[in-house]
């Protein structure tokens, strides 16, 4: 099946352009262009290569994606000159939901909307069923989603915080040493701290802020999504020592104790004898 007809509608109007506005601007005559549209006549390779050339997006793209299927962030990506098909990545389809002004909001996925998330983060009736909210300091170019955090492998960001992400549609645009979200197929949802390996051995590896947890490396196969972390909400204050300075101080007063214990325990010197004022007896 083709969505070129409806692609370029789509596009056009997107541009608030008229079909002749579009037809005057490619050369070629007005019902020309309402019969691609209308789907009455098909165009031939030199159309295809004309309408590629003014919305700056592939053939491939114009011919099989279904661009009204798109969240609105995905297709201004596409605007600006992002096409999956030229940089070799694959196409992702994101659930969304949007207000009642048609902005897209930022969907919250609480610790036990993680189960449902799982399988559903790609089901437009679980998506929005997900509480919404709006943080108008975030790009509007841009979706964002907040997922609860769990555990302590991310301290000093607290266990319950909220972690606001943006949605990362290239994967190979992963920047090491920045903290993500990444939605695993073994693990589910995981907040970690990521080295890019995609284009040497295809995979990421994920590690912890918390020393105590080693790192692990999981195979784009296993990806799901991925949201790069913008900030977090959270009602606790982080403590101010890092984990690490935490075990170096736990080290240091327990030396103090088993160096107090050992005093304790060194046996007493005896006492040197003392003189008779009368003499030996």
């Amino acid at each position: 099946m083709s969505f070129f007809a409806s692609n370029i509608k789509l596009l056009r109007k997107r541009r608030g352009r008229t079909q002749d506005d579009v037809a005057f601007l490619l050369n070629m005559k007005r019902p020309t262009l309402s019969g691609y549209e209308n789907e009455v006549a098909q165009p031939g390779l030199e159309a295809l290569v004309t309408f590629s050339k003014y919305y700056n997006v592939s053939i491939d793209t114009l011919i099989k994606v279904d661009l009204a299927s798109l969240a609105e962030s995905q297709l201004r990506q596409l605007e600006r000159g992002y096409d999956v098909f030229v940089s070799g990545s694959k196409l992702r389809v994101l659930a969304t939901t949007v207000d009642s002004d048609n902005e897209e909001n930022i969907e919250l996925v609480s610790e036990k909307a993680k189960a449902g998330y799982r399988t559903g983060f790609a089901d437009p009736e679980f998506i929005k069923v997900l509480p919404t909210f709006q943080m108008p300091f975030l790009s509007k170019q841009k979706k964002y989603r907040s997922f609860q955090v769990s555990g302590d492998s991310m301290l000093p960001i607290p266990e319950g915080s909220w972690v606001t992400c943006e949605f990362v549609q290239n994967w190979n645009l992963i920047q090491n040493r920045h903290a993500y979200v990444i939605h695993t197929l073994d693990d589910g949802v995981v907040f970690k701290v990521a080295e890019n390996l995609i284009r040497s051995e295809g995979k990421l590896r994920l590690y912890s802020l918390n020393p105590i947890y080693e790192p692990y490396e999981v195979h784009v196969n296993d990806i799901r999504e991925v949201w790069k972390f913008v900030h977090f909400i959270s009602s606790q204050i982080p403590e101010a020592n890092s984990p690490m300075e935490q075990l170096s101080n736990q080290f240091i007063q327990l030396k103090k104790e088993v160096e107090s214990i050992k005093t304790k325990l060194k046996p007493k010197q005896p006492k040197g004898k003392t003189g008779n004022l009368f003499g030996d007896e």
